[in-house]
């Protein structure tokens, strides 16, 4: 079976990781890119690592030419326009895995307070499942549409989800602090993410107010079957890639970090890329992967979770690709690894 892909927006870093990826799976064929640029260059034109491997040419969006087409349609389009291209792809019968954050928080007015936009296609929200294998992997295989997860809650999902689930940690007070690399910002050049501006730099931003924040309570609150509540702070790091969450949380009874280590290697025994690691993980030794990298300490009534990812593979197009193979019956490593 070869399922025909297409990627819509196919411009950005997300949109490139994923289509090196495609381009490793011998069940797929990409056989649609589409992006507004004149005179439908080839997409090794925005993309020269691409040259000789894919030559397609960058088309203005066609719905209806792009559901005829494609068996699955990758949306890495902005929030809001996202959805309303999904809506209309799900109409005609092309299964979709959206990049966008439009489907996946399960509340329309915490969307639409956090995004500060009308959502598109209200009636889908929370029927969607949530992109991240390891916790809802069963309801993929037989989804029309799932929601990739972004990039900083993944971090912090995968690192704290066990320990509140286990009971082990306090679901108040909890902090996620998280450092990412530049391509995190995207392409669309920006003052902040200028060379001199964040050269030789490291600095906080949108503190109390980043839009992953009631993602991260939502997934969490969800598989600790009670509110979770939490402050997440993200950084910028001078760095091309990656991603760094450091979790702090309150100790609750008196297990070890070997005992809340064996929490984590068993929530975690059949997740082919979570690794649970004895030495806190380097951003160094993810980045290219779709490995989520995890350790764990105890420090007084403190644990300490510890989480290093790719933001552009684990984070964005490794999941996707994942949650892909899912939907269509592969194996859920092809491509991957």
């Amino acid at each position: 079976m070869t399922v025909r892909v297409g990627v819509m927006g196919a411009t950005g870093y997300t949109a490139l990781e994923l289509i090196k990826l495609l381009l490793r799976h011998d069940q797929v064929e990409i056989v649609a890119l589409t992006s507004r640029q004149e005179g439908s260059p080839p997409i090794s034109q925005v993309h020269p690592q691409l040259t000789g491997r894919l030559e397609l040419p960058l088309e203005n969006l066609d719905l209806n030419q792009l559901a005829s087409r494609c068996d699955c349609v990758f949306s890495c389009l902005p929030h809001a326009a996202s959805a309303v291209s999904v809506a209309q792809l799900l109409a005609k019968g092309t299964r979709v895995v959206d990049f966008s954050a439009d489907y996946r928080l399960t509340d329309v007015s915490v969307y639409e307070s956090w995004y500060a936009t009308k959502h598109p296609d209200p009636d889908r929200i929370g029927d969607v499942p949530y992109g991240l294998p390891e916790w809802f992997g069963e309801a993929i295989p037989d989804a029309e549409l799932v929601a990739n997860p972004g990039c900083y809650p993944t971090s912090a999902i995968l690192a704290l989800a066990p320990l509140l689930q286990a009971g082990v940690i306090a679901s108040e007070d909890v902090i996620v602090d998280s450092k990412s690399g530049v391509s995190g910002a995207g392409r669309t050049p920006k003052l902040a993410t200028l060379f001199p501006e964040c050269n030789e730099s490291f600095t906080a931003y949108s503190v109390g107010k980043h839009r992953h924040t009631p993602e991260i309570q939502q997934v969490l609150s969800t598989l600790a079957g009670h509110e979770v509540d939490l402050v997440f702070t993200p950084h910028l790091v001078p760095m091309d890639r990656g991603i760094l969450t450091t979790a702090y949380a309150r100790r609750r009874g008196m297990k070890s970090a070997s005992a809340m280590q064996d929490i984590l290697r068993d929530a975690y025994n059949n997740a082919p890329f979570v690794r649970i690691l004895d030495d806190p993980p380097a951003t160094k030794n993810s980045a290219h992967t779709n490995y989520c990298d995890l350790a764990v300490r105890v420090v007084g009534e403190r644990v300490i979770v510890i989480s290093c990812i790719d933001n552009l593979i684990k984070g964005a197009s490794g999941a996707a690709v994942q949650n892909m193979n899912l939907m269509f019956g592969f194996p859920e490593t092809l491509a991957l690894v």
